[in-house]
């Protein structure tokens, strides 16, 4: 079997990296792989196929902040990988995050449409079924149910500062993703299975594949901690991540337990309050495993996410998590794993991490639910026998 994907990345942040190894386990299989992509992240197992230059990204990015019309620039970028695709000629393509400035949408799903190979197409948010957002769940907006319009988000990603362009953004997808011939979609959580449900792309068979994680490199270890660590990890921290609300669980959390927060850029670090030590994104899970296993609970207050890897990276080290009610998240956790919050509650935190206690029992509760539920060559696995059940059906 031939597989080529789409993404915004290559081998990069986690959509990159969930692409970069459905392809390993395809290659690992005697298979053939190959990764379309925008933006070059690390080295990638699979072949190689760069979509456009750094003039069309910047092309693509300025259309979007005047005119809202993101995923519409890029034409001669997507004709041109168009070609590429010809000349590889998968047997199934997989699709990723198609937004990313890099890639139009009509022109590939005009070709997907004519060349009818079947389609696997991932979501890791909600744009594809949005007239702009990629999560309309910040200001609770249900207009994408009915009909964008007026967007309530258009300064948010993918940001346009002079026109909505929603109504119309609108239409454009709902007729182009629609009635392709051979498309499934899968989702990472159920909470986002529900929602495609109740868009206009309900009509396509829709497989939820949660997220996996690396058991070899996420696992616990013996780390004697006298002090109580509170960890929190993300790509980058901003308001929607939580980040104002560990500063305001630092005011009124017990002065003897500690704040860990990874993934801050320096001028965060430098204006942390006193009790929160903050560290630089990194690039090795060993360490990052390494800071899980440290921490008594891993805390996560995403307002909002559609399944955060981090939650089960903690689960797999034998740590609990204390996570919002925010998309997907609560799928991660059961009551003997985790606590799910209500949004904002920072006083619910404060209680469930002073009355944390890291035993030998939760460290086997945690890590079983990781091995259970998101063992990632099983999750990956899913994948394979997918794309394997439409290469059979086409």
């Amino acid at each position: 079997m031939k597989i080529l994907q789409i993404n915004s990345t290559s081998n990069s942040g986690s959509t990159g990296r969930i692409a970069e190894n459905i392809g390993k386990v395809f290659l690992g299989r005697k298979n053939e792989s190959a990764i379309a992509f925008g933006r070059k992240g690390n080295p990638s197992a699979s072949q190689e196929i760069k979509i456009g230059t750094r003039v069309d990204f910047y092309t693509h990015a300025i259309q979007t902040r005047i005119l809202d019309n993101h995923g519409l620039a890029s034409v001669k970028a997507t004709k041109n990988l168009i070609e590429d695709i010809k000349k590889f000629d998968p047997d199934v393509i997989g699709l990723h995050n198609l937004h990313g400035y890099y890639l139009n949408y009509k022109t590939l799903f005009e070709y997907l449409k004519k060349a009818r190979k079947p389609v696997v197409w991932t979501f890791h948010d909600c744009w594809p079924f949005t007239g702009h957002c990629s999560y309309f769940d910040r200001v609770d907006c249900e207009k994408w149910k009915t009909h964008c319009d007026k967007c309530p988000l258009t300064h948010y990603y993918p940001a346009s500062y002079f026109k909505d362009r929603s109504y119309k953004n609108f239409d454009d997808k709902r007729e182009c993703f629609s009635n392709h011939p051979n498309l499934t979609i899968v989702t990472p959580s159920n909470w986002l299975k529900e929602l495609v449900k109740e868009s206009f792309l309900k009509d396509y068979d829709v497989e939820v594949i949660h997220n996996g994680v690396d058991l070899t490199t996420f696992y616990p270890k013996k780390i004697t901690m006298e002090e109580k660590v509170v960890l929190g990890v993300a790509n980058v921290w901003s308001e929607r991540k939580g980040l104002n609300d560990f500063i305001k669980l630092r005011e009124i959390l017990d002065s003897d337990i500690h704040i860990v927060l990874i993934g801050l850029n320096s001028h965060q670090v430098k204006n942390l309050p006193e009790g929160i030590l903050g560290l630089d994104r990194t690039e090795s899970a060993e360490d990052l495993a390494s800071w899980y296993n440290k921490a008594t609970v891993f805390c996560n207050p995403t307002y909002i996410d559609n399944f955060p890897t981090t939650n089960i990276e903690a689960l797999a080290c034998g740590t609990k998590v204390i996570t919002y009610d925010t998309g997907g998240s609560p799928e991660a956790v059961c009551d003997k794993t985790g606590y799910v919050l209500q949004k904002g509650d920072i006083v619910g935190m404060k209680k469930a991490i002073e009355s944390e206690v890291k035993s030998k029992e939760t460290v086997i509760l945690c890590r079983a639910r990781a091995k259970n539920l998101f063992d990632a060559q099983e999750r990956f696995d899913d994948y394979y026998k997918l794309y394997l059940a439409k290469l059979k059906s086409n």
